[in-house]
């Protein structure tokens, strides 16, 4: 089965949860006929032309029917997806790893329905729609390379790289992957095989996950930073008691050297969870650390503070 059958498939397969959720899609098969209408258009145009016989393809280096239909949509589409994913993510594990009297909520509704398998199941229905738009958005992209013979559907990705808006490059969808492996007692997590397929290598020095899509794409995630907790407050001026939030707007990356990326700062429990219990005795050991340093610098902080003070 081509894609874009696959992909009208599930659409109308998840049609009711859409229109409930009133979440958005790539509009593959639109997008697709607005191609195929400006490619017999140049054809029509060119059937004079010797060159166009050496290449069926359109070879204009803009499209102004492509462009305006393409490019404002698409960033609109999935800047509208990555919200909406990043949102209902967010929203699910904070129920699963809820702390305080919310905790106990959570826990006494367990006693009259089954709410960890709900969160499965709906952790399973986002994937799915991550993954089946991301998978249009590229192929759709690949055509309109393929049709104009440019490298602006290849460029596109860079925009979306530049806007944080890549739709199977969240942090949420490493906390989604690392709630189903917290979930499953065994080193992968399967999803019925329609979904994908998360597995992990915990290796301290080279930790992974894995994603395979349901087009047989696999994606890896490196779950070691390049920059420690303490480094990454120092080039904020911060103390690690304070959180990465707290840093100023103007503050920039140690790595990236862009500016208000520390708001945007996701702690993930999830994948902290799944180190704890995995990882034991290298979580005891960062956790010793990282409270050494937090105590140092409380003191050195408050000291100062005394000093001002006085």
């Amino acid at each position: 089965m081509k894609f874009g059958e696959a992909f009208t498939e599930y659409l109308l397969g998840e049609r009711e949860w859409m229109l409930d959720k009133k979440c958005v899609h790539i509009e593959y098969k639109r997008l697709k006929k607005v191609l195929k209408s400006c490619q017999s258009c140049t054809r029509l145009q060119s059937s004079s032309c010797s060159e166009f016989l050496e290449n069926q393809l359109c070879q204009c280096q803009a499209c102004p029917l492509c462009d305006q239909m393409f490019f404002s949509e698409l960033i609109k589409e999935a800047s509208d997806i990555a919200k909406y994913f990043n949102s209902r993510v967010r929203r699910l594990l904070h129920l699963h790893v809820a702390t305080g009297i919310q905790r106990y909520v959570v826990r006494l509704r367990k006693c009259f329905k089954n709410d960890q398998q709900a969160l499965a199941q709906e952790g399973r229905v986002l994937i799915e729609y991550i993954a089946m738009n991301a998978i249009a958005l590229r192929k759709i992209l690949k055509k309109y390379d393929k049709v104009h013979s440019s490298v602006k559907g290849e460029n596109f990705k860079s925009r979306m790289h530049a806007e944080r808006i890549e739709l199977l490059h969240s942090p949420w969808l490493i906390e989604l992957g690392a709630f189903y492996l917290n979930s499953d007692q065994s080193d992968a997590g399967e999803l019925n095989g329609v979904y994908g397929h998360f597995s992990c290598n915990l290796n301290v020095t080279e930790a992974a996950m894995t994603l395979v899509l349901p087009d047989s794409t696999r994606l890896e995630y490196d779950l070691t930073c390049a920059v420690c907790l303490s480094c990454a407050c120092s080039a904020a001026s911060l103390m690690i008691f304070q959180g990465l939030k707290a840093a100023s707007p103007e503050s920039k990356c140690p790595i990236c050297r862009e500016v208000g990326v520390y708001s945007k700062a996701v702690h993930m429990l999830e994948l902290d969870l799944l180190l704890k219990t995995r990882c034991k005795e290298y979580w005891k050991e960062r956790l010793a650390d990282e409270r050494v340093l937090m105590l140092k610098q409380s003191k050195e902080h408050w000291k100062s503070q005394s000093t001002y003070a006085i």
